[in-house]
């Protein structure tokens, strides 16, 4: 590549929001360029769904919006620019198939996001974009029509349009530095308050640790302070060396992180049984122990629950897991009921925001035109995907949000091209 090479719109960071915003501006037969700090381009888009890639979800525009929280309606334009739809069919006008799971979610058939990276690769290519690695934007300046892009092996790009799809601050070992971040902000841009979303929580006790790895399927969870108290609907959760983790968990913890800032601790509840009343639970270990009276409790409970978690529990209601049925008490069968209607936890804290899968705040959604992705300071310069301020929970909504910002803002730049 040559110093000061001059070209119709530079893209910065390879993820889903800016490989799209190539693409779709290379669509328009533009000279671009995607420069990325890594080696290739999706860094991260291989550790989502846990490496399944959950892409998007099949929910209305309705719901998308409402899952963005007061940004929802900031992103509207985006998605109807480029829906959950469009995106499928995308994808599957370029070789690759998908299958829907529970609660809408999407993932390749393949079961891996490498196959939505070559996908990507493909288009990229098809599009004529000239890609970048192992680059490192060290300043931007405004330069009479054009952006100057400072890479740090002391080259400089010349640029119409600039694209900022850097992404937060999440898996750092991604190459989510924050960089972009620094530069809008060096741009003039405000940037709210990063924070971890969909961030596994720590836990104050003890016996979690003989808990790792053990996932549970079919539960429910409250988070508890004060006189207040959240609910989750019923879900996954999985345990941890050192807490909690899963969908339930992830989905709610953006919630978490900020009242954890004004209380200490919060307590954590898992109804190990939501499907079941107080009384109907009561009733059906009335039965099962009155009709395996010679059965010891030990077994008796891995009917109920895995045994590294039957374990703990019969630990924690101090009855000896030895002693055979007939020989628990109604009290004692009424603290196992009670474990498991709410089997109590200690949140003390998230792990840091590095360790989260998605950065909560970003550049302030006020200053970015909506239909556009247009920065309203910097003419000519937009943004995508997560350095764009608000999360939402997990089921592909995220990646959506990038999809969508990428392509409405590559749409954009290209056309505003002269």
């Amino acid at each position: 590549m040559k110093s000061s090479q001059v070209y119709d719109i530079a893209v910065l960071g390879a993820g889903p929001a800016g490989s799209l915003a190539a693409i779709r501006a290379g669509a328009f037969n533009k000279k671009v360029i995607l420069i990325e700090r890594n080696n290739s381009i999706g860094r991260k888009m291989l550790l989502t769904g846990k490496g399944r890639c959950n892409l998007t979800n099949t929910a209305s525009l309705e719901a998308f919006v409402e899952k963005f929280g007061k940004q929802g309606n900031f992103l509207r334009s985006a998605f109807f620019a480029f829906s959950n739809c469009d995106l499928m069919q995308f994808l599957e006008s370029n070789g690759l198939r998908l299958k829907i799971e529970r609660q809408g979610r999407v993932f390749p058939v393949t079961d891996s996001s490498c196959s939505v990276i070559d996908v990507l690769r493909k288009c990229l290519d098809d599009n004529k974009v000239e890609l970048l690695f192992n680059k490192r934007l060290l300043s931007v300046k405004r330069e009479s029509d054009f952006f100057r892009l400072e890479l740090d092996d002391k080259a400089s790009i010349l640029s119409k349009k600039l694209i900022l799809a850097t992404g937060g601050v999440s898996y750092k070992k991604t190459g989510s530095s924050g960089d972009g971040l620094l530069i809008a902000r060096k741009l003039g841009h405000s940037v709210i308050a990063l924070s971890p979303a969909l961030v596994p929580l720590k836990a104050g006790e003890e016996w979690i640790k003989e808990l790792q790895g053990v996932s549970l399927k079919n539960v429910s969870i409250a988070f508890g302070y004060g006189k207040k108290k959240i609910k989750s609907p019923v879900g996954e959760v999985m345990f941890t060396h050192f807490g909690i983790s899963g969908p339930l968990v992830l989905d709610l913890s953006q919630t978490i992180v900020g009242i954890l800032k004004e209380h200490k601790e919060l307590s954590l509840f898992i109804d190990l049984k939501p499907g079941l009343t107080d009384k109907q639970l009561e009733n059906r270990l009335l039965r099962d122990f009155s009709a395996k009276g010679n059965t010891k409790l030990k077994k008796i409970m891995v009917g109920y629950l895995p045994r590294r978690l039957s374990a703990v529990l019969i630990e924690l209601s101090g009855i000896s897991p030895e002693i055979t049925a007939s020989q628990v008490t109604r009290e004692q069968r009424q603290s196992i009921k009670n474990l498991l209607k709410a089997l109590a936890l200690t949140i003390t804290r998230a792990l840091p925001i590095e360790e989260a899968m998605v950065t909560a705040g970003g550049i302030f959604a006020k200053e970015i035109n909506p239909r556009t992705m247009e920065s309203k300071i910097i003419r000519g310069l937009y943004f995508a995907g997560e350095i764009i301020e608000g999360a939402a929970a997990s089921g592909g909504y995220n990646l959506q949000q990038a999809f969508s910002t990428g392509y409405l803002a590559g749409e954009k730049a290209a056309l505003c091209v002269e």
